[in-house]
């Protein structure tokens, strides 16, 4: 009898891309570009070979300097950082592969010696994380933020505008807005961490305003068909609570930026069911959806009930560059080494092994 082929290999349009399947690579912090924040030499072939996925989204990429957080993460706002990504992108779309490239600000979750300008990390309010920070002189606590005045935050929604158009100008086929993980766009959803009594703070719609903004200015700028946004709701990490007011502030959101038309909603799952069907009533376009620690015999789960229309991979696809081969192949997974996960070079980066002809496939 003909085994049915796993619904997360059949091909799917997102945005304005067709993609060869459902399977995505999630953004992973690694560490390893230049001190100026152009992407580093081996991270092209880091790339390339997980291009045989469906669509794969990049690391935390900072939109201007305030956006820095974690020393050698890369940028994507000056020529330099153009022409770094350029070469990434090129060399994915030659293997056939997609590449959106997510735009992160890490907002309060940064250290004055691992920016460019070394100043104060901004946020919403002057609220520290309670949280250390890997640095060039070892881990530091992290410091309290400087608030972002009404006006920063329209300059820092121009910031995200103009990173964009960076992105696409490298050769991008589109960008993901981090809004998850306890970084800046999560920081204004959160009353522990925005206690702004302006039209960005207080009531949901005001603590949802410059997640809109920002996506609204990305779409107007390179098109909602190639934008796109990652949200983890009920996140509980570094000091973020976004209070019993959370599920609502985020079917309020999902509506909002539903009326965009954004090329998808990346959802980091935190376990409240109910409202991950509600998201998925809600949006009407393509819902990528990443469920940390999900078991290998669950993949494609969520594609086949249709609750999500792809799904979202890290550290399998990190230990993985042939992620694909070995799903349809049946083929043991390499173990994923967390030593080599931030820094280094090509150690745990680009020398996970891949199948021969002949090893690692299961009887």
């Amino acid at each position: 009898m003909e085994i049915p082929m796993n619904p997360i290999f059949t091909s799917v349009r997102v945005g304005r891309y067709m993609l060869p399947n459902r399977l995505v690579m999630a953004p992973m912090t690694r560490s390893r570009a230049a001190f100026d924040g152009t992407p580093g030499e081996l991270a092209t072939e880091y790339y390339v070979q997980r291009a045989r996925i469906g669509l794969i989204v990049t690391e935390g990429t900072q939109p201007s300097d305030d956006g820095q957080g974690y020393i050698t993460t890369p940028g994507i706002y000056t020529p330099a950082h153009i022409a770094g990504w350029r070469k990434i992108t090129s060399a994915v779309h030659d293997k056939g592969g997609h590449i959106f490239i997510q735009l992160m600000h890490a907002g309060r979750m940064s250290h004055p010696e691992n920016t460019p300008h070394h100043r104060q990390g901004v946020a919403p309010s002057a609220i520290a994380p309670g949280a250390g920070m890997f640095t060039t002189t070892g881990m530091q606590d992290i410091p309290t933020p400087r608030a972002l005045t009404a006006e920063e935050v329209r300059r820092t929604v121009a910031d995200f505008r103009h990173a964009a158009r960076s992105a696409i100008e490298a050769g991008a086929d589109g960008i993901e807005i981090h809004g998850a993980n306890a970084y800046l766009v999560q920081q204004f959803f959160a009353p522990s961490a925005n206690t702004r009594t302006d039209e960005y703070g207080g009531s949901i719609e005001n603590r949802a305003r410059f997640a809109i903004e920002v996506a609204t200015a990305i779409a107007e700028e390179i098109g909602a068909d190639r934008t796109a946004i990652r949200l983890s709701p009920g996140t509980t990490m570094w000091g973020i609570d976004e209070g019993v007011e959370g599920p609502v502030l985020y079917r309020y959101l999902v509506a909002e930026l539903d009326k965009l038309g954004l090329a998808y909603v990346h959802i980091m799952h935190q376990g409240n069911e109910p409202l991950l069907a509600d998201v998925r009533k809600l949006w009407h376009h393509s819902l990528i959806l990443n469920r940390p620690g999900r078991p290998r015999d669950q993949i494609g789960a969520d594609v086949a009930s249709g609750l999500a229309d792809l799904e979202a991979y890290g550290q399998m696809v990190l230990a993985n560059p042939d992620f694909v081969v070995r799903l349809k192949a049946d083929a043991a997974l390499n173990e994923p080494d967390r030593n080599t996960y931030f820094g280094g070079a090509a150690q745990g980066y680009i020398d996970y092994p891949v199948l021969s002809a002949r090893t690692d496939i299961r009887s």
